[in-house]
């Protein structure tokens, strides 16, 4: 049997780490983030990952620093045959190439599409219909590694962020598993990387890049809109205030389009929020104010009047 490592922080990798414990597959340490400090009272938060490893007696291992001579010399010692890396920081050569049978990444796209720290989002904003989960070996160059294996899953046109999230989460953590039964018997492929389409990158979001361009036509604002959801959420500035959107619909009729400018807003103070894109004009469904919490439309103009 394989002895296994596995490296991983967010609740995204606890799916793949759980089926291979209990699969019967002999993870003989965890390497994740190490403790921060979280909420208001600045209490030590443990990631999901150290959290689950705990809780099923996998000894924990947590560097600040990843080619810290201390580490390296434990990580030696567990004498691994293979690493398993989901959703984890990149990796220097001396800890990829160290197993006899080398380190696997999971990744939430079809590579080569989507190299990066923010796959499914950037899939959804740019509109994909097909997206997918890949295993491959770490090489020097990120995400660029031979391909183990690929499934493909369908994005419908209603899922955000989250939902993508969810499923990709579960397809991936099968995928894991095989991809460590095909190299236990040493039956996998090792597929070269062609190079990443143009406009296929996926990389990491920050507040610039997921403010709204209302100058693009409305449905490419929906997709920005529902890439972004539930987080790090798109926004806008609405009555001089950040407003972050997390539901939005395309108005396919009856409101007029002539000149108004792009960014522009109407609403009855009642039910509907409207902003004017390049080609027409996107209703907030659901959206929070700067200062408030995250609300349905009707219930936000209840309480709030705009100008």
């Amino acid at each position: 049997m394989l002895k296994i490592i596995f490296m991983g922080t967010p609740e995204f990798a606890v799916p793949s780490l759980q089926i291979l414990v209990e699969k019967g597959c002999e993870v003989v340490a965890v390497i994740t983030a190490p403790d921060r400090p979280a909420g208001r009272g600045q209490k030590l938060n443990e990631s999901p990952v150290k959290q689950y490893a705990v809780a099923n007696n996998i000894p924990v291992l947590q560097p600040e620093k990843l080619r810290n001579p201390d580490f390296l010399e434990r990580l030696r010692a567990l004498n691994a045959d293979l690493q398993v890396v989901v959703a984890f920081r990149m990796l220097p050569e001396v800890v990829w190439a160290m197993p006899r049978l080398g380190t696997f990444n999971l990744h939430a796209s079809l590579l080569p599409d989507y190299r990066g720290a923010a796959p499914i989002n950037w899939a959804i904003m740019n509109g994909e219909t097909v997206t997918g989960a890949t295993t491959f070996f770490i090489e020097k160059e990120i995400d660029t590694g031979k391909i183990i294996f690929q499934e493909k899953e369908e994005i419908t046109s209603d899922d955000t962020a989250g939902s993508l999230y969810e499923r990709l989460m579960e397809k991936g953590a099968a995928l894991v598993l095989r991809t460590v039964r095909a190299i236990a018997v040493g039956d996998y492929p090792q597929i070269p990387q062609p190079p990443m389409r143009t406009g296929k990158e996926a990389p990491k979001l920050f507040r610039e890049n997921c403010e709204i361009d209302w100058n693009r036509p409305a449905a490419e604002v929906r997709n920005f809109v529902r890439g972004l959801s539930p987080y790090p959420a798109a926004w806008t500035t609405l009555n001089g205030m950040n407003c972050k959107l997390y539901a939005v619909a395309v108005v396919e009729e009856g409101l007029p389009n002539g000149s108004t400018e792009p960014g522009t807003y109407r609403t009855d103070q009642k039910n509907f929020l409207h902003f004017r894109a390049a080609n027409g004009w996107i209703s907030a469904r659901e959206l929070q104010l700067e200062g408030k919490r995250r609300m349905k439309i009707d219930e936000l103009l209840r309480g709030y009047r705009l100008p």
